[in-house]
């Protein structure tokens, strides 16, 4: 028998055992070391806010159409961070150029559950690299949201770039464009985030909750504004005031998960009098001006090269490893306490 971890309903969380599947051709059994929380996407399933859970996805038409006013519970094995280890192979594949071994680690998605059995297509040279701490490996998809983002913005050598969230993914996306060349002012509302914002290489600070993130990139740009912004909180204040912090001209990247209505989103000033530029970075893909260089793969990659070369360090962003059997306690502290928390990650390890 495994687990997995279900929400029950809003807010409720259980961990149910489930039975081991059968191994058919083609695929690869892996019991899970690690899975990491998204403070973004999961919460909303958590708290009964994600679309999906009311509304219907045509995806012919790529539409979001009526469905019920009930949110859909349960829902199963949530969760696109996850590592483990390769205990079976099926016979028609074993040894295929690409396909992992058996012992071999590998990072890839199959949601918060001990045992999975996966399409070795899928798992096709997910092997972590050697000498990389496995936790790294579960930052693999979140820091692909973060380098999308970044990519969108087009950040150039010598710009300026606000970042608007310095939760987990605000933090690598601000390392990476620090990477790019940019000087990053990092905007939260938690100090300790803009602390380690600071340590990922953010040029200022802001707390957004005592300053206006909009003036303080006016000041230290000498009066032009940012040439770019990243609005990764979610938040639609967040995203206003983005907006309000670039340039004319200027690029703002709406990579937040957004919730409800727009408050507090007013178009008719800043946005309409400087000609801000508004994108939208969502993981299904890169930019579709990149589409020909850049896909979801090569993102995935890049940013394991990067955490493998020392580039960023994902694994101090983890602040709590928590044991499965405790996973409602983990979803209640992002959800109730999150200037406690950073990544949380499920430690299957000690189960």
């Amino acid at each position: 028998m495994g687990t997995v971890v279900r929400f029950a309903g809003a807010r409720r969380v259980e961990v149910v055992e489930i039975a081991e599947e059968p191994l058919p051709p083609g695929a690869l059994r892996v019991r899970t070391l690690y899975s990491g929380i998204s403070a973004g996407t999961e919460l909303t399933a958590y708290r009964g806010t994600n679309p999906y859970l009311t509304r219907t996805w045509d995806d012919r038409r790529r539409l979001f159409v009526a469905g019920t006013d009930e949110p859909r519970y349960p829902l199963s094995g949530w969760g696109y961070s996850e590592v483990g280890m390769v205990t079976e192979v099926a016979p028609d594949v074993a040894g295929e150029p690409g396909v992992p071994a058996e012992g071999d680690l590998v990072w890839g998605i199959w949601g918060h559950r001990s045992e999975a059995v996966v399409p070795a297509s899928i798992l096709d040279d997910h092997v972590v690299p050697p000498g990389l701490d496995p936790l790294a490996a579960t930052f693999t998809r979140v820091g692909s949201v973060a380098l999308n983002a970044v990519l969108a913005a087009e950040v150039h050598l010598g710009e300026t770039a606000t970042v608007f969230g310095q939760g987990v993914i605000g933090l690598l996306a601000t390392r990476l464009a620090t990477l790019s060349g940019a000087r990053v002012l990092a905007g939260d509302a938690i100090a300790a985030r803009l602390d380690k914002a600071t340590e990922f290489g953010a040029a200022t600070t802001v707390d957004v909750t005592t300053d206006s993130a909009a003036e303080v990139a006016r000041s230290f740009t000498s009066g032009r504004g940012a040439d770019v912004a990243i609005e990764l909180s979610g938040n639609s204040h967040a995203l206003h005031e983005a907006i309000r912090s670039v340039c004319v001209g200027g690029r703002v990247v709406a990579a937040g998960f957004y919730q409800g209505d727009a408050v507090g989103l007013r178009l008719g000033e800043e946005f309409h009098h400087n000609r801000v530029e508004l994108v939208c970075s969502q993981i299904g893909g890169p930019p579709a001006r990149l589409a020909g260089r850049w896909d979801q793969d090569r993102m995935n990659r890049t940013f394991l090269r990067l955490a493998a070369e020392g580039a960023v360090d994902p694994v101090g962003l983890v602040t709590h490893r928590v044991r499965v059997a405790d996973a409602a306690a983990a979803y209640e502290l992002i959800d109730e306490r999150p200037a406690e928390a950073l990544q949380v990650v499920l430690d299957y390890t000690e189960d």
